[in-house]
């Protein structure tokens, strides 16, 4: 579903961890009415620790805490680090939890990533409580401030209420969130909204996302780790790219935590370079940040750029429409281009048949999952 484009906003992009990290905990250790968490993957070890003392430390100060996790995402949480935020009075729901005799509905998952502090001030992207946000993976993040944190707190509150979400949090306890956002005036004032995705009822990001792709004129720039596109969504990057548009996509390289997305993707890639796209591949470490741009149109949160993400999870994503936030995006973009590998059309047609038959493999593997589900 799409929100309503909201002015008065200001939008801070956080690249890295080194900068959303300390951003959000210090958000929560300032809180002094209410905190809401939701997150995908939460796993014990040294993030997570932080992150829960700094939630218990504000329910000791009588915030209101609420976390909402997902049931396979947090199944690295242990029982112990679960047992704290109880025991400190946190009120703890989980989206989901694994059952088996409800196989297919095992595969929907709450993917979105959100910080709410005080009803005032919000973060999104594609981070979670586990070390390797902090240490290994590339990602990035957006501190959100203005009246779209209303949307966002209707957005956490859905899911919260939902007959899906079960815990020690009582359902009803997010009804006295109270949003204390005020509007941006002047110079740093930036129009934006809130986009969500609810599996195959609610495709607002796909739809969002495919609309700009058809209407872009200058450029048409896609970050995303995990690269299996739609048909409709590769036919409208191609038309873009053949009507003159720059479209490139910015796609996680050799460092990758599930390779055989890597190769399903790839099958794609010739005809994709046929057409004009042009593909880099991002080299330093694994690239794990969902973001896009088409002109001075932004789309920044938890959407990967596969069937998962597009058709089945809830997910959601800020969208900002603003020419210096643009080009703050534009920068980062360039920076990334400078550390990625660009495929060569020449010499990607002169790849290995191993690396054929793993595309092949791992594609063939990828269609007969969606066609199941």
């Amino acid at each position: 579903m799409l929100g309503m484009w909201r002015s008065g906003n200001r939008f801070t992009l956080l690249p890295e961890g080194a900068r959303f990290l300390p951003s959000m905990l210090e958000a929560v250790e300032s809180a002094r009415h209410s905190i809401l968490l939701e997150l995908y993957l939460a796993e014990s070890g040294h993030l997570s620790r932080v992150l829960i003392d700094a939630l218990c430390g504000a329910r000791r100060r009588g915030v209101t805490v609420l976390v909402l996790l997902d049931g396979f995402g947090s199944l690295g949480l242990e029982e112990v680090d679960r047992q704290r935020m109880i025991e400190a009075d946190i009120q703890l729901r989980i989206y989901n939890p694994l059952s088996w005799w409800r196989l297919g509905r095992n595969l929907t998952r709450d993917h979105r990533k959100l910080l709410v502090v005080d009803g005032e001030v919000g973060f999104t992207g594609g981070f979670g409580a586990v070390d390797v946000f902090a240490e290994a993976w590339s990602e990035v993040a957006i501190r959100i401030e203005g009246p779209c944190i209303s949307d966002w707190v209707r957005l956490f509150a859905r899911v919260w209420d939902s007959a899906a979400s079960r815990g020690h949090g009582s359902r009803l306890a997010v009804r006295s969130i109270n949003v204390r956002a005020c509007r941006v005036e002047g110079y740093l004032s930036m129009r934006g909204r809130v986009v969500w995705g609810h599996g195959f009822r609610y495709q607002a990001i796909r739809h969002s996302l495919q609309h700009q792709a058809s209407s872009s004129r200058k450029r048409l720039w896609i970050c995303t780790p995990y690269f299996v596109p739609t048909f409709s969504m590769r036919r409208r990057l191609k038309r873009a790219a053949r009507r003159g548009v720059d479209v490139r996509l910015l796609i996680a390289g050799q460092h990758h935590d599930h390779p055989g997305v890597r190769s399903a993707g790839q099958r794609f890639y010739a005809g994709l370079l046929k057409a004009g796209v042009r593909i880099h591949e991002f080299q330093p470490r694994f690239l794990h940040a969902k973001f896009s741009l088409a002109d001075d149109w932004v789309t920044l949160g938890s959407c990967n750029f596969d069937h998962w993400s597009l058709q089945w999870n809830l997910e959601a994503n800020q969208e900002v429409q603003d020419h210096r936030f643009a080009a703050e995006v534009a920068t980062l973009f360039e920076h990334h281009f400078a550390h990625s590998v660009e495929i060569n059309q020449a010499a990607w047609q002169r790849r290995p048949l191993m690396q054929r038959c793993r595309e092949w493999g791992y594609g063939t593997l990828d269609s007969l999952v969606t066609r199941l589900r």
